[in-house]
């Protein structure tokens, strides 16, 4: 398997299991209390801004993100759009690469000012990981709240994606 046949699977995963969960919280909104709720939405909202932060880095454009959060902390329906738009961009986005774009090192600077640089192929994979980590957190407060979780593995994905994977 290819490193972008591998990519492209994770970043179907990823957005499967970005879909599961927010349609779960859209299920459960109105029954999680005001702390719980605010700080669902603030994770979700950073992990976004890192999306995004990303999907700048990856095209060597530049950003106007100063923090990995936002002023203020948009709706779950707002971050339901936003999520869902950026989760199809970088589909498109891993579709149209070719191998030796994943390769390339680029130069960027993190929101705390350091510079860095990154593979193309570990700032994508630095977008699977660190989304899975924070749907992770979220599931985390929904199950102490008594409230059930969303499918969230990969190997939950593969099945239902590929159910001949079951026989």
């Amino acid at each position: 398997m290819s490193s972008k046949t591998l990519l492209l699977s994770l970043f179907r995963y990823k957005s499967w299991a970005d879909d599961e969960l927010l349609a779960l919280l859209a299920e459960i909104e109105s029954e999680l209390p005001d702390e719980q709720l605010g700080a669902i939405l603030e994770t979700i909202n950073h992990a976004y801004v890192v999306d995004r932060i990303f999907a700048s880095n990856v095209r060597k454009e530049n950003h106007a993100y100063r923090d990995t959060g936002t002023s203020s902390t948009p709706t779950l329906a707002e971050l339901s759009v936003a999520i869902t738009e950026t989760d199809r961009w970088y589909l498109r986005y891993v579709e149209e690469l070719k191998p030796e774009e994943l390769a390339e090192t680029i130069p960027l600077t993190f929101t705390s000012g350091s510079p860095g640089q990154m593979s193309r192929e570990e700032m994508l994979a630095h977008v699977i990981t660190h989304g899975g980590y924070h749907r992770g957190e979220i599931g985390r407060i929904v199950t102490q709240l008594s409230k059930p979780t969303s499918a969230d593995t990969f190997t939950g994905y593969l099945h239902q994606a590929e159910p001949a994977r079951r026989a």
